[in-house]
């Protein structure tokens, strides 16, 4: 008998150039995309993509895929075997904003149940202003730093959900703000964000990220406390510091003045590189020196890999090594998470299952916690 179910109609649109200004510390991608990639920085966005695509695969054959041109969708889903139709047509080899917004409208005009496209808050900012209100849609994560709430945590977090919609399960759906950052202002280490609408989203907390907290904690006396922790720690020991108010605190409070929004280098007391690059940072590795990462969680959010620290790259973490990975948190930072666990999102998925389970949390002098972390909201399997 022939199966005569209404296949799920997905629309497949990716922004090639995402996120390539993270590793190399360019705070962002737009207008600097032919630096990042005369920097040798490889474009990872349809890596990410493909992360969420193959949990998709064993549902493929209750999919209907319609895929945006070349780089921008198609190419992924002839490399992965996906039976698709091209909507559209690009002008250049380099694709551009206004080729988002015009392939987007296509792919709506076309009847699709779900938009699953990939980039950052640029991109969501171009989706918002060619499509009309009501449209399914969700991001998978693929830019820098991602503010807006249309995004799952992940890529394979994408792929999970959208696997329950094209299964039937019963998801909610909700409206999710898209927020894009002033990148010029953000370079100068300035966090200046703002609304431009609303998507419709599948709404699963475990899936689906929130939109990040602004502001710097002003816990003074604990980011005192960490300090001091850290300077009496061994001074054979070298510390890569994330980006974040924490960490930059800390750093404050050491005398010394890193970045808010950079990975800066520590050892001895002394500060060897101030926002470093990845491949800075790899160079350092090679000495063969001893290293910790130290990280902070994003506010309201809780990802500790992925959003914003680029450069600390999946390569870097495993050559300092993943039990050398710690977090530094306030428990005032802690609570805001409401026992939801610590993010993952290194672009590895193999490092970020490795990574999973419970977490050091730095968050006093000489004092530690547990805290679970997670490739996804939901997978958490202890509780701190």
């Amino acid at each position: 008998m022939t199966d005569t179910t209404p296949r799920f109609r997905i629309g497949l649109l990716i922004n090639p150039l995402a996120g390539l200004g993270g590793q190399a510390a360019l705070k962002g991608s737009d207008n600097v995309a032919e630096q990042a990639l005369a920097m040798g920085v490889k474009p990872l966005a349809i890596a990410r993509v493909r992360q969420a695509l193959e949990v998709l695969l064993p549902h493929s054959q209750r999919i209907e895929l319609l895929a945006a041109p070349g780089l921008m969708g198609e190419s992924l889903a002839v490399d992965m075997g996906f039976e698709h139709r091209v909507v559209g047509s690009l002008d250049a080899d380099h694709t551009s904003a206004q080729d988002t917004r015009r392939v987007a409208a296509d792919l709506v005009a076309e009847g699709i149940d779900l938009l699953l496209f990939a980039g950052g808050d640029g991109t969501a900012r171009d989706i918002c202003s060619s499509i009309p209100a009501g449209q399914l849609v969700l991001g998978i994560p693929a830019g820098v730093k991602i503010h807006s709430g249309v995004y799952a945590v992940n890529p394979r977090a994408a792929g999970e959900l959208v696997s329950l919609l094209v299964s039937g399960d019963l998801v909610r759906l909700g409206e999710a703000e898209v927020r894009d950052i002033d990148e010029e202002a953000f370079r100068q280490g300035k966090v200046r964000t703002r609304h431009f609408g609303e998507l419709a989203i599948p709404e699963e907390g475990r899936f689906v990220q929130q939109v990040k907290q602004g502001g710097r904690e002003t816990e003074t006396l604990v980011l005192d406390d960490i300090a001091a922790w850290l300077q009496e720690s061994e001074p054979q020991i070298g510390w890569i510091m994330g980006p974040g108010s924490t960490n930059l605190g800390v750093l404050e409070a050491m005398g010394l003045e890193g970045t808010l929004l950079g990975v800066d280098v520590l050892r001895d007391g002394q500060l060897l590189e101030i926002d470093a690059t990845e491949q800075q940072l790899w160079d350092l590795l090679e000495s063969g020196q001893e290293w910790r990462i130290l990280v902070t969680a994003i506010g309201g959010q809780g990802h500790i890999l992925g959003r914003g620290n680029q450069q600390i790259s999946p390569r870097i973490v495993r050559a300092v090594g993943p039990d050398n990975l710690l977090v530094v948190a306030t428990k005032t930072k802690l609570k805001t998470l409401a026992g939801r666990p610590f993010l993952l999102d290194s672009g590895d998925a193999e490092l970020d299952q490795e990574l999973t389970g419970l977490r050091r949390v730095v968050s006093g002098y000489r004092e530690e916690m547990l805290y679970p972390a997670s490739w996804f909201a939901g997978s958490q399997t202890s509780e701190p």
